[in-house]
């Protein structure tokens, strides 16, 4: 099947349609207040990592002349333009959104944010007292000239000033200065005295332009306008076996910071004269300069000082702690007796870290072997690794140097693990390393017993807070036999197609067999509609981009096969589409919670077969990467899993259609409020 016989959505543009779903959620005024500013930080975040990651493939390939209708279809020439305008609209709504809903109900809870509007006289002295003490040593003032351009450098995404300044020896004579805000390493907001009731915040920014007279002494001040530069965050490296790979990384992460521009955000009243001088001095062009707001880096929100405490966010719900473990019985005894299936944050980590605390120190544990993708900086897992380690345990450690914007930490586990003696396997040349497995060797006195870990979500004790994830803990034979084969050819680190045929049969790798079985059970469901037995498809993801998958994902539609899909953010299929789609919906889900997990169901004539794991449906996860989809035998485990699916399909709060235009539409909310993560809660506490 062809292209072009299908109709498919772009994938920034429907990356962009995520993100405005975000700004819903921080315009949701059943959301409390400080959980609604943190989605605007959230919003502020992922556009900066859009304009770093996509912006320049945005850029080459709309500006490449090219044959190729596929790159075409997919960049049309247009798309810099469809992408500028939708993040034009975006920001919009971000400023109306802080200045019509945030910043008036900061101020019915006696919370006043400094916005837009100059110092009370009651705080102009103590805002300088903390200019001269604190903010001062910090600042780095330089007058622009043509002679010092090579020597000027914005560094990515920091914050500074472009001033008008008029010099006091010749008269009428202007100059541009620029100036940075140190919000690097200072706060970005500094709580002022209380006046009355009510608390005051000042921006960093109007602390510094309060008192730009010290700054620049004898000059005659006409303006000062916010910028931020954004650079290009990807990394070019040769993947070779020659060499030390962290080396190269290394040096790269180096240049990541002096990538080209790929946006140049302004103050949106900067006048035209100064933009054109800013334009000229740092040879930018004109797409490359967006207008926004006099305050930019708002993804600082998050940091906002909530004076209230605890007020004012979503109510804490506390994790619960899984009842097949007990605080009397080794991790491998209770695993032993029955496979332990996590819901993730709802499920305390703290089963996952007894996994590998225990492992580091039972005297039958004589082997460890993991994948670490993303860890935490200051990481319990890894600890625990190194423990296993100087305990005299074998520890195999694959660790993926490639992972974007985690390279330098996962560098710096790496040396440190390899100083205890673990063994560290670097980058496969050409692929990225994503699956969330381990596996642990134990002698028991029946002999050697494989404890397998597989997962949705990664070795992360700081994002297991946050995102939804599933994990398997099982002794099921099979499955560990099969992680063995998987971490003896990431052992040989030799591409999939000079390694043996490792005959996996239960667990679906991208390299191996991940494909060819997802189209193998997708024809099933095709195969049962078409003879009139049950059939249904649901997919959680969170992003579907992979052609090949789509299309058959449409074929199973015009089969009449229902497809019933939970997509977070990228989605280039459409639904809806009469001949095409009308069988499959697509949901998405905003809350509390990032919804992260990977889950596969296929009805097969109601006899529903369940998977789990770490693919999502992009070119990158079932081509370039290692990934690992793993079934669930458990039938109890099976319902668990798919009541919380049809808690998600049946959510009309914080979910909504993505339709072919790629609007959010809201569901219609004719029935009583069902919000899916507050009922998934519930039913773990419940279990428990």
């Amino acid at each position: 099947m062809t292209d072009n016989k299908y109709v498919f959505l772009n994938r920034d543009i429907s990356w962009l349609s995520f993100n405005e779903r975000v700004l819903m959620e921080a315009a949701d005024k059943s959301v409390p207040l400080y959980s609604r500013i943190s989605f605007l930080s959230i919003f502020s975040s992922n556009l900066d990592e859009f304009f770093r990651v996509r912006m320049p493939s945005i850029f080459a390939l709309t500006s490449i002349e090219t044959k190729k209708t596929s790159i075409r279809d997919e960049y049309p020439k247009d798309l810099v333009q469809q992408v500028q305008s939708a993040v034009q609209k975006h920001l919009e709504t971000f400023g109306k959104i802080l200045s019509t809903q945030i910043l008036p109900e900061l101020k019915e809870n006696n919370i006043c944010l400094y916005y837009n509007e100059p110092i009370r006289t009651e705080h102009v002295e103590s805002a300088r007292e903390y200019f001269l003490s604190k903010v001062l040593s910090f600042l780095q003032p330089v007058i622009l000239r043509e002679d010092n351009r090579a020597n000027i450098f914005l560094e990515n995404n920091a914050l500074y000033f472009i001033i008008d300044l008029e010099s006091p020896v010749e008269s009428g004579v202007h100059q541009y200065g620029l100036l940075n805000i140190p919000s690097s390493n200072l706060p970005r907001f500094a709580e002022q005295a209380m006046l009355g009731d009510d608390h005051y915040i000042l921006f960093l920014d109007d602390i510094i332009k309060e008192n730009l007279n010290e700054v620049f002494p004898g000059f005659t001040i006409h303006g000062a306008w916010s910028i931020k530069l954004t650079r290009d965050a990807e990394m070019n490296i040769e993947d070779e076996f020659i060499g030390d790979i962290s080396e190269k990384i290394e040096k790269q992460l180096s240049k990541r910071e002096a990538g080209n521009a790929t946006r140049l955000l302004y103050d949106g009243t900067m006048p035209d004269e100064v933009k054109e001088f800013v334009k000229k001095y740092l040879t930018l062009r004109d797409e490359e300069m967006l207008a926004g707001g006099r305050y930019h880096n708002l993804k600082d929100l998050a940091d906002l000082p909530n004076p209230k405490k605890g007020k004012l966010t979503h109510p804490f719900w506390p994790s619960i702690a899984h009842t097949g473990f007990d605080n009397h019985h080794s991790v491998f005894h209770s695993i032993a007796e029955s496979d332990k299936l996590l819901h993730l944050p709802y499920h305390s980590y703290n089963s996952i870290l007894r996994f590998f605390n225990e492992a580091a120190i039972d005297p039958g544990v004589k082997e460890i072997y993991i994948t670490l993708y993303r860890v935490a900086a200051d990481s319990h897992i890894v600890n625990a690794l190194i423990s296993a380690a100087k305990n005299g345990k074998k520890v195999i450690v694959f660790v993926e140097l490639k992972a974007r914007f985690d390279e330098a930490n996962n560098i710096k586990w790496s040396k440190r693990m390899k100083a205890a003696g673990i063994k560290i396997i670097n980058s496969i040349p050409g692929l990225k390393v994503h699956a969330k497995v381990a596996l642990i060797k134990r002698a028991e006195t029946s002999g050697w017993k494989n404890y397998s870990f597989m997962g949705t979500g990664n070795f992360n004790e700081a994002t297991g807070r946050f995102y939804t994830d599933h994990v398997l803990l099982t002794s099921n034979k099979e499955l560990g036999q099969e992680l063995e084969w998987l971490f003896d050819y990431l052992q040989s680190r030799k591409q999939p197609a000079d390694y043996m045929k490792i005959p996996f049969r239960h667990l679906l790798v991208s390299q191996f067999n991940m494909i060819k079985q997802f189209e193998k059970l997708i024809n099933r469901e095709i195969k049962n509609a078409k003879k009139g037995r049950p059939s249904g498809i649901i997919i959680k993801l969170n992003n579907l981009q992979e052609r090949a998958m789509i299309e058959k994902l449409y074929e199973a539609s015009q089969s009449g096969v229902k497809v019933e899909l939970l997509v977070r953010s990228i989605c280039c299929l459409t639904p809806g589409v009469p001949g095409q789609s009308e069988n499959i919906t697509v949901t998405r889900i905003v809350d509390r919670y990032l919804e992260h997990a990977r889950v596969f169901v296929f009805n097969n004539n109601d006899n529903p077969l369940y998977f789990m794991g770490s693919a999502d449906w992009m070119n990158r996860n079932l081509h370039s990467r290692v990934e690992v989809i793993f079934p669930l035998y458990d039938k109890a485990f099976g319902e668990e899993l798919n009541k919380i699916l049809q808690f998600q399909i049946q959510d009309n709060c914080k979910a909504v259609y993505i339709n072919s235009s790629l609007d959010n539409e809201r569901k219609q909310n004719d029935q009583a409020s069902f919000e899916a993560q507050k009922a998934i809660y519930e039913m773990v506490k419940g279990n428990s």
